[in-house]
């Protein structure tokens, strides 16, 4: 039996923290669960571009009686996304032994961090309405979302010829979401079954093709909510691994991945505080992959 160390507890106290960091990310993350991710284990750095292949473009030809195929030489499209975001969040523990004993102050101190990096993603994911130029926004600033206006959102995504089988999403905004739960025909109990919980269930579920999200970082600029309908390759939420610090730098790090996502956890000592600190990162970078499947929805 190896023998009790404080490099082993280090190592140990990581580990634990690193389990339970990822399912809390992902737990309070919205667009990011909806979009396109591409995680590697691979070590980058802040600003490395990493490319993502799109499907090419192919045409069907109708062979005539006697006639040859005609090759095509298709080629893969490119989406260049930066990882250019290296976000983290650090808390600090003046008695890391006791936090060990009772799991769940840990969880008081770690939770918060953890969703701080989760809002900062979905903020960034957000954003990217800016990028979306492909269809022409549906809606009105300023105005009552409508039933006609999410119908234009699926219309327009299947004009675009965003692939029926796909599921549609339509992110919106906290106050948005609430006048969809008030529009009458979605409400009332004549309606399907599946819509007709509506009111006692409090959620909208799945509108015109559409699986209907709230989230609380959808952009609203002067009295324009930019609610965001989109296919889940709209948008690329491309992750990859930081290093390791140093050995014997005095700091011990581990890995956490799952589901494409991944991230860092690093404790160190903190000599001006006399406490161990923690600190969750991850790098990542956001980009518009397949511009012609995603559409603004004002309201």
């Amino acid at each position: 039996m190896p023998a009790i160390t404080s490099a082993n507890v280090a190592e140990a106290i990581v580990k634990l923290v690193a389990a339970d960091a990822l399912p809390a990310l992902v737990g309070n993350l919205v667009m990011g669960n909806l979009v396109n991710r591409s995680y590697e284990a691979d070590l980058a750095n802040q600003g490395d571009t990493v490319n993502i292949p799109i499907p090419p473009t192919m045409a069907a030809n109708n062979i005539a009686e006697g006639g040859s195929i005609q090759a095509q030489n298709p080629s893969l499209g490119n989406a260049q996304v930066v990882i250019n975001v290296h976000a983290e969040s650090s808390f600090q523990i003046p008695d890391v032994t006791r936090v060990l004993a009772h799991p769940d102050l840990l969880n008081m101190y770690m939770m918060p961090a953890i969703i701080s990096l989760a809002e900062r993603i979905e903020s960034d994911l957000t954003q990217l309405y800016l990028n979306l130029t492909a269809n022409a926004a549906v809606g009105t600033g300023n105005t009552t979302i409508t039933e006609s206006v999410i119908d234009s959102a699926e219309t327009a995504l299947f004009n675009a010829k965003v692939p029926d089988s796909l599921p549609k999403f339509l992110v919106v905004s906290g106050s948005t979401y609430s006048d969809m739960r008030q529009i009458t025909r979605f409400s009332e109990d004549k309606v399907s079954p599946e819509m007709a919980s509506v009111v006692p269930s409090g959620q909208v579920g799945r509108i015109k093709n559409f699986y209907v999200m709230r989230s609380q970082y959808v952009s609203k600029v002067s009295n324009t909510t930019y609610n965001l309908g989109f296919a889940r390759d709209a948008f690329a939420l491309v992750m990859r691994m930081l290093p390791k610090p140093l050995p014997n730098t005095g700091a011990v790090a581990e890995y956490a991945s799952m589901g494409n996502f991944g991230m860092r956890v690093v404790l160190s000592y903190a000599p001006s505080t006399l406490a161990q600190q923690f600190t969750v990162d991850c790098l990542y970078g956001v980009a518009v992959l397949r511009n012609v499947f995603g559409l603004q929805v004002l309201s």
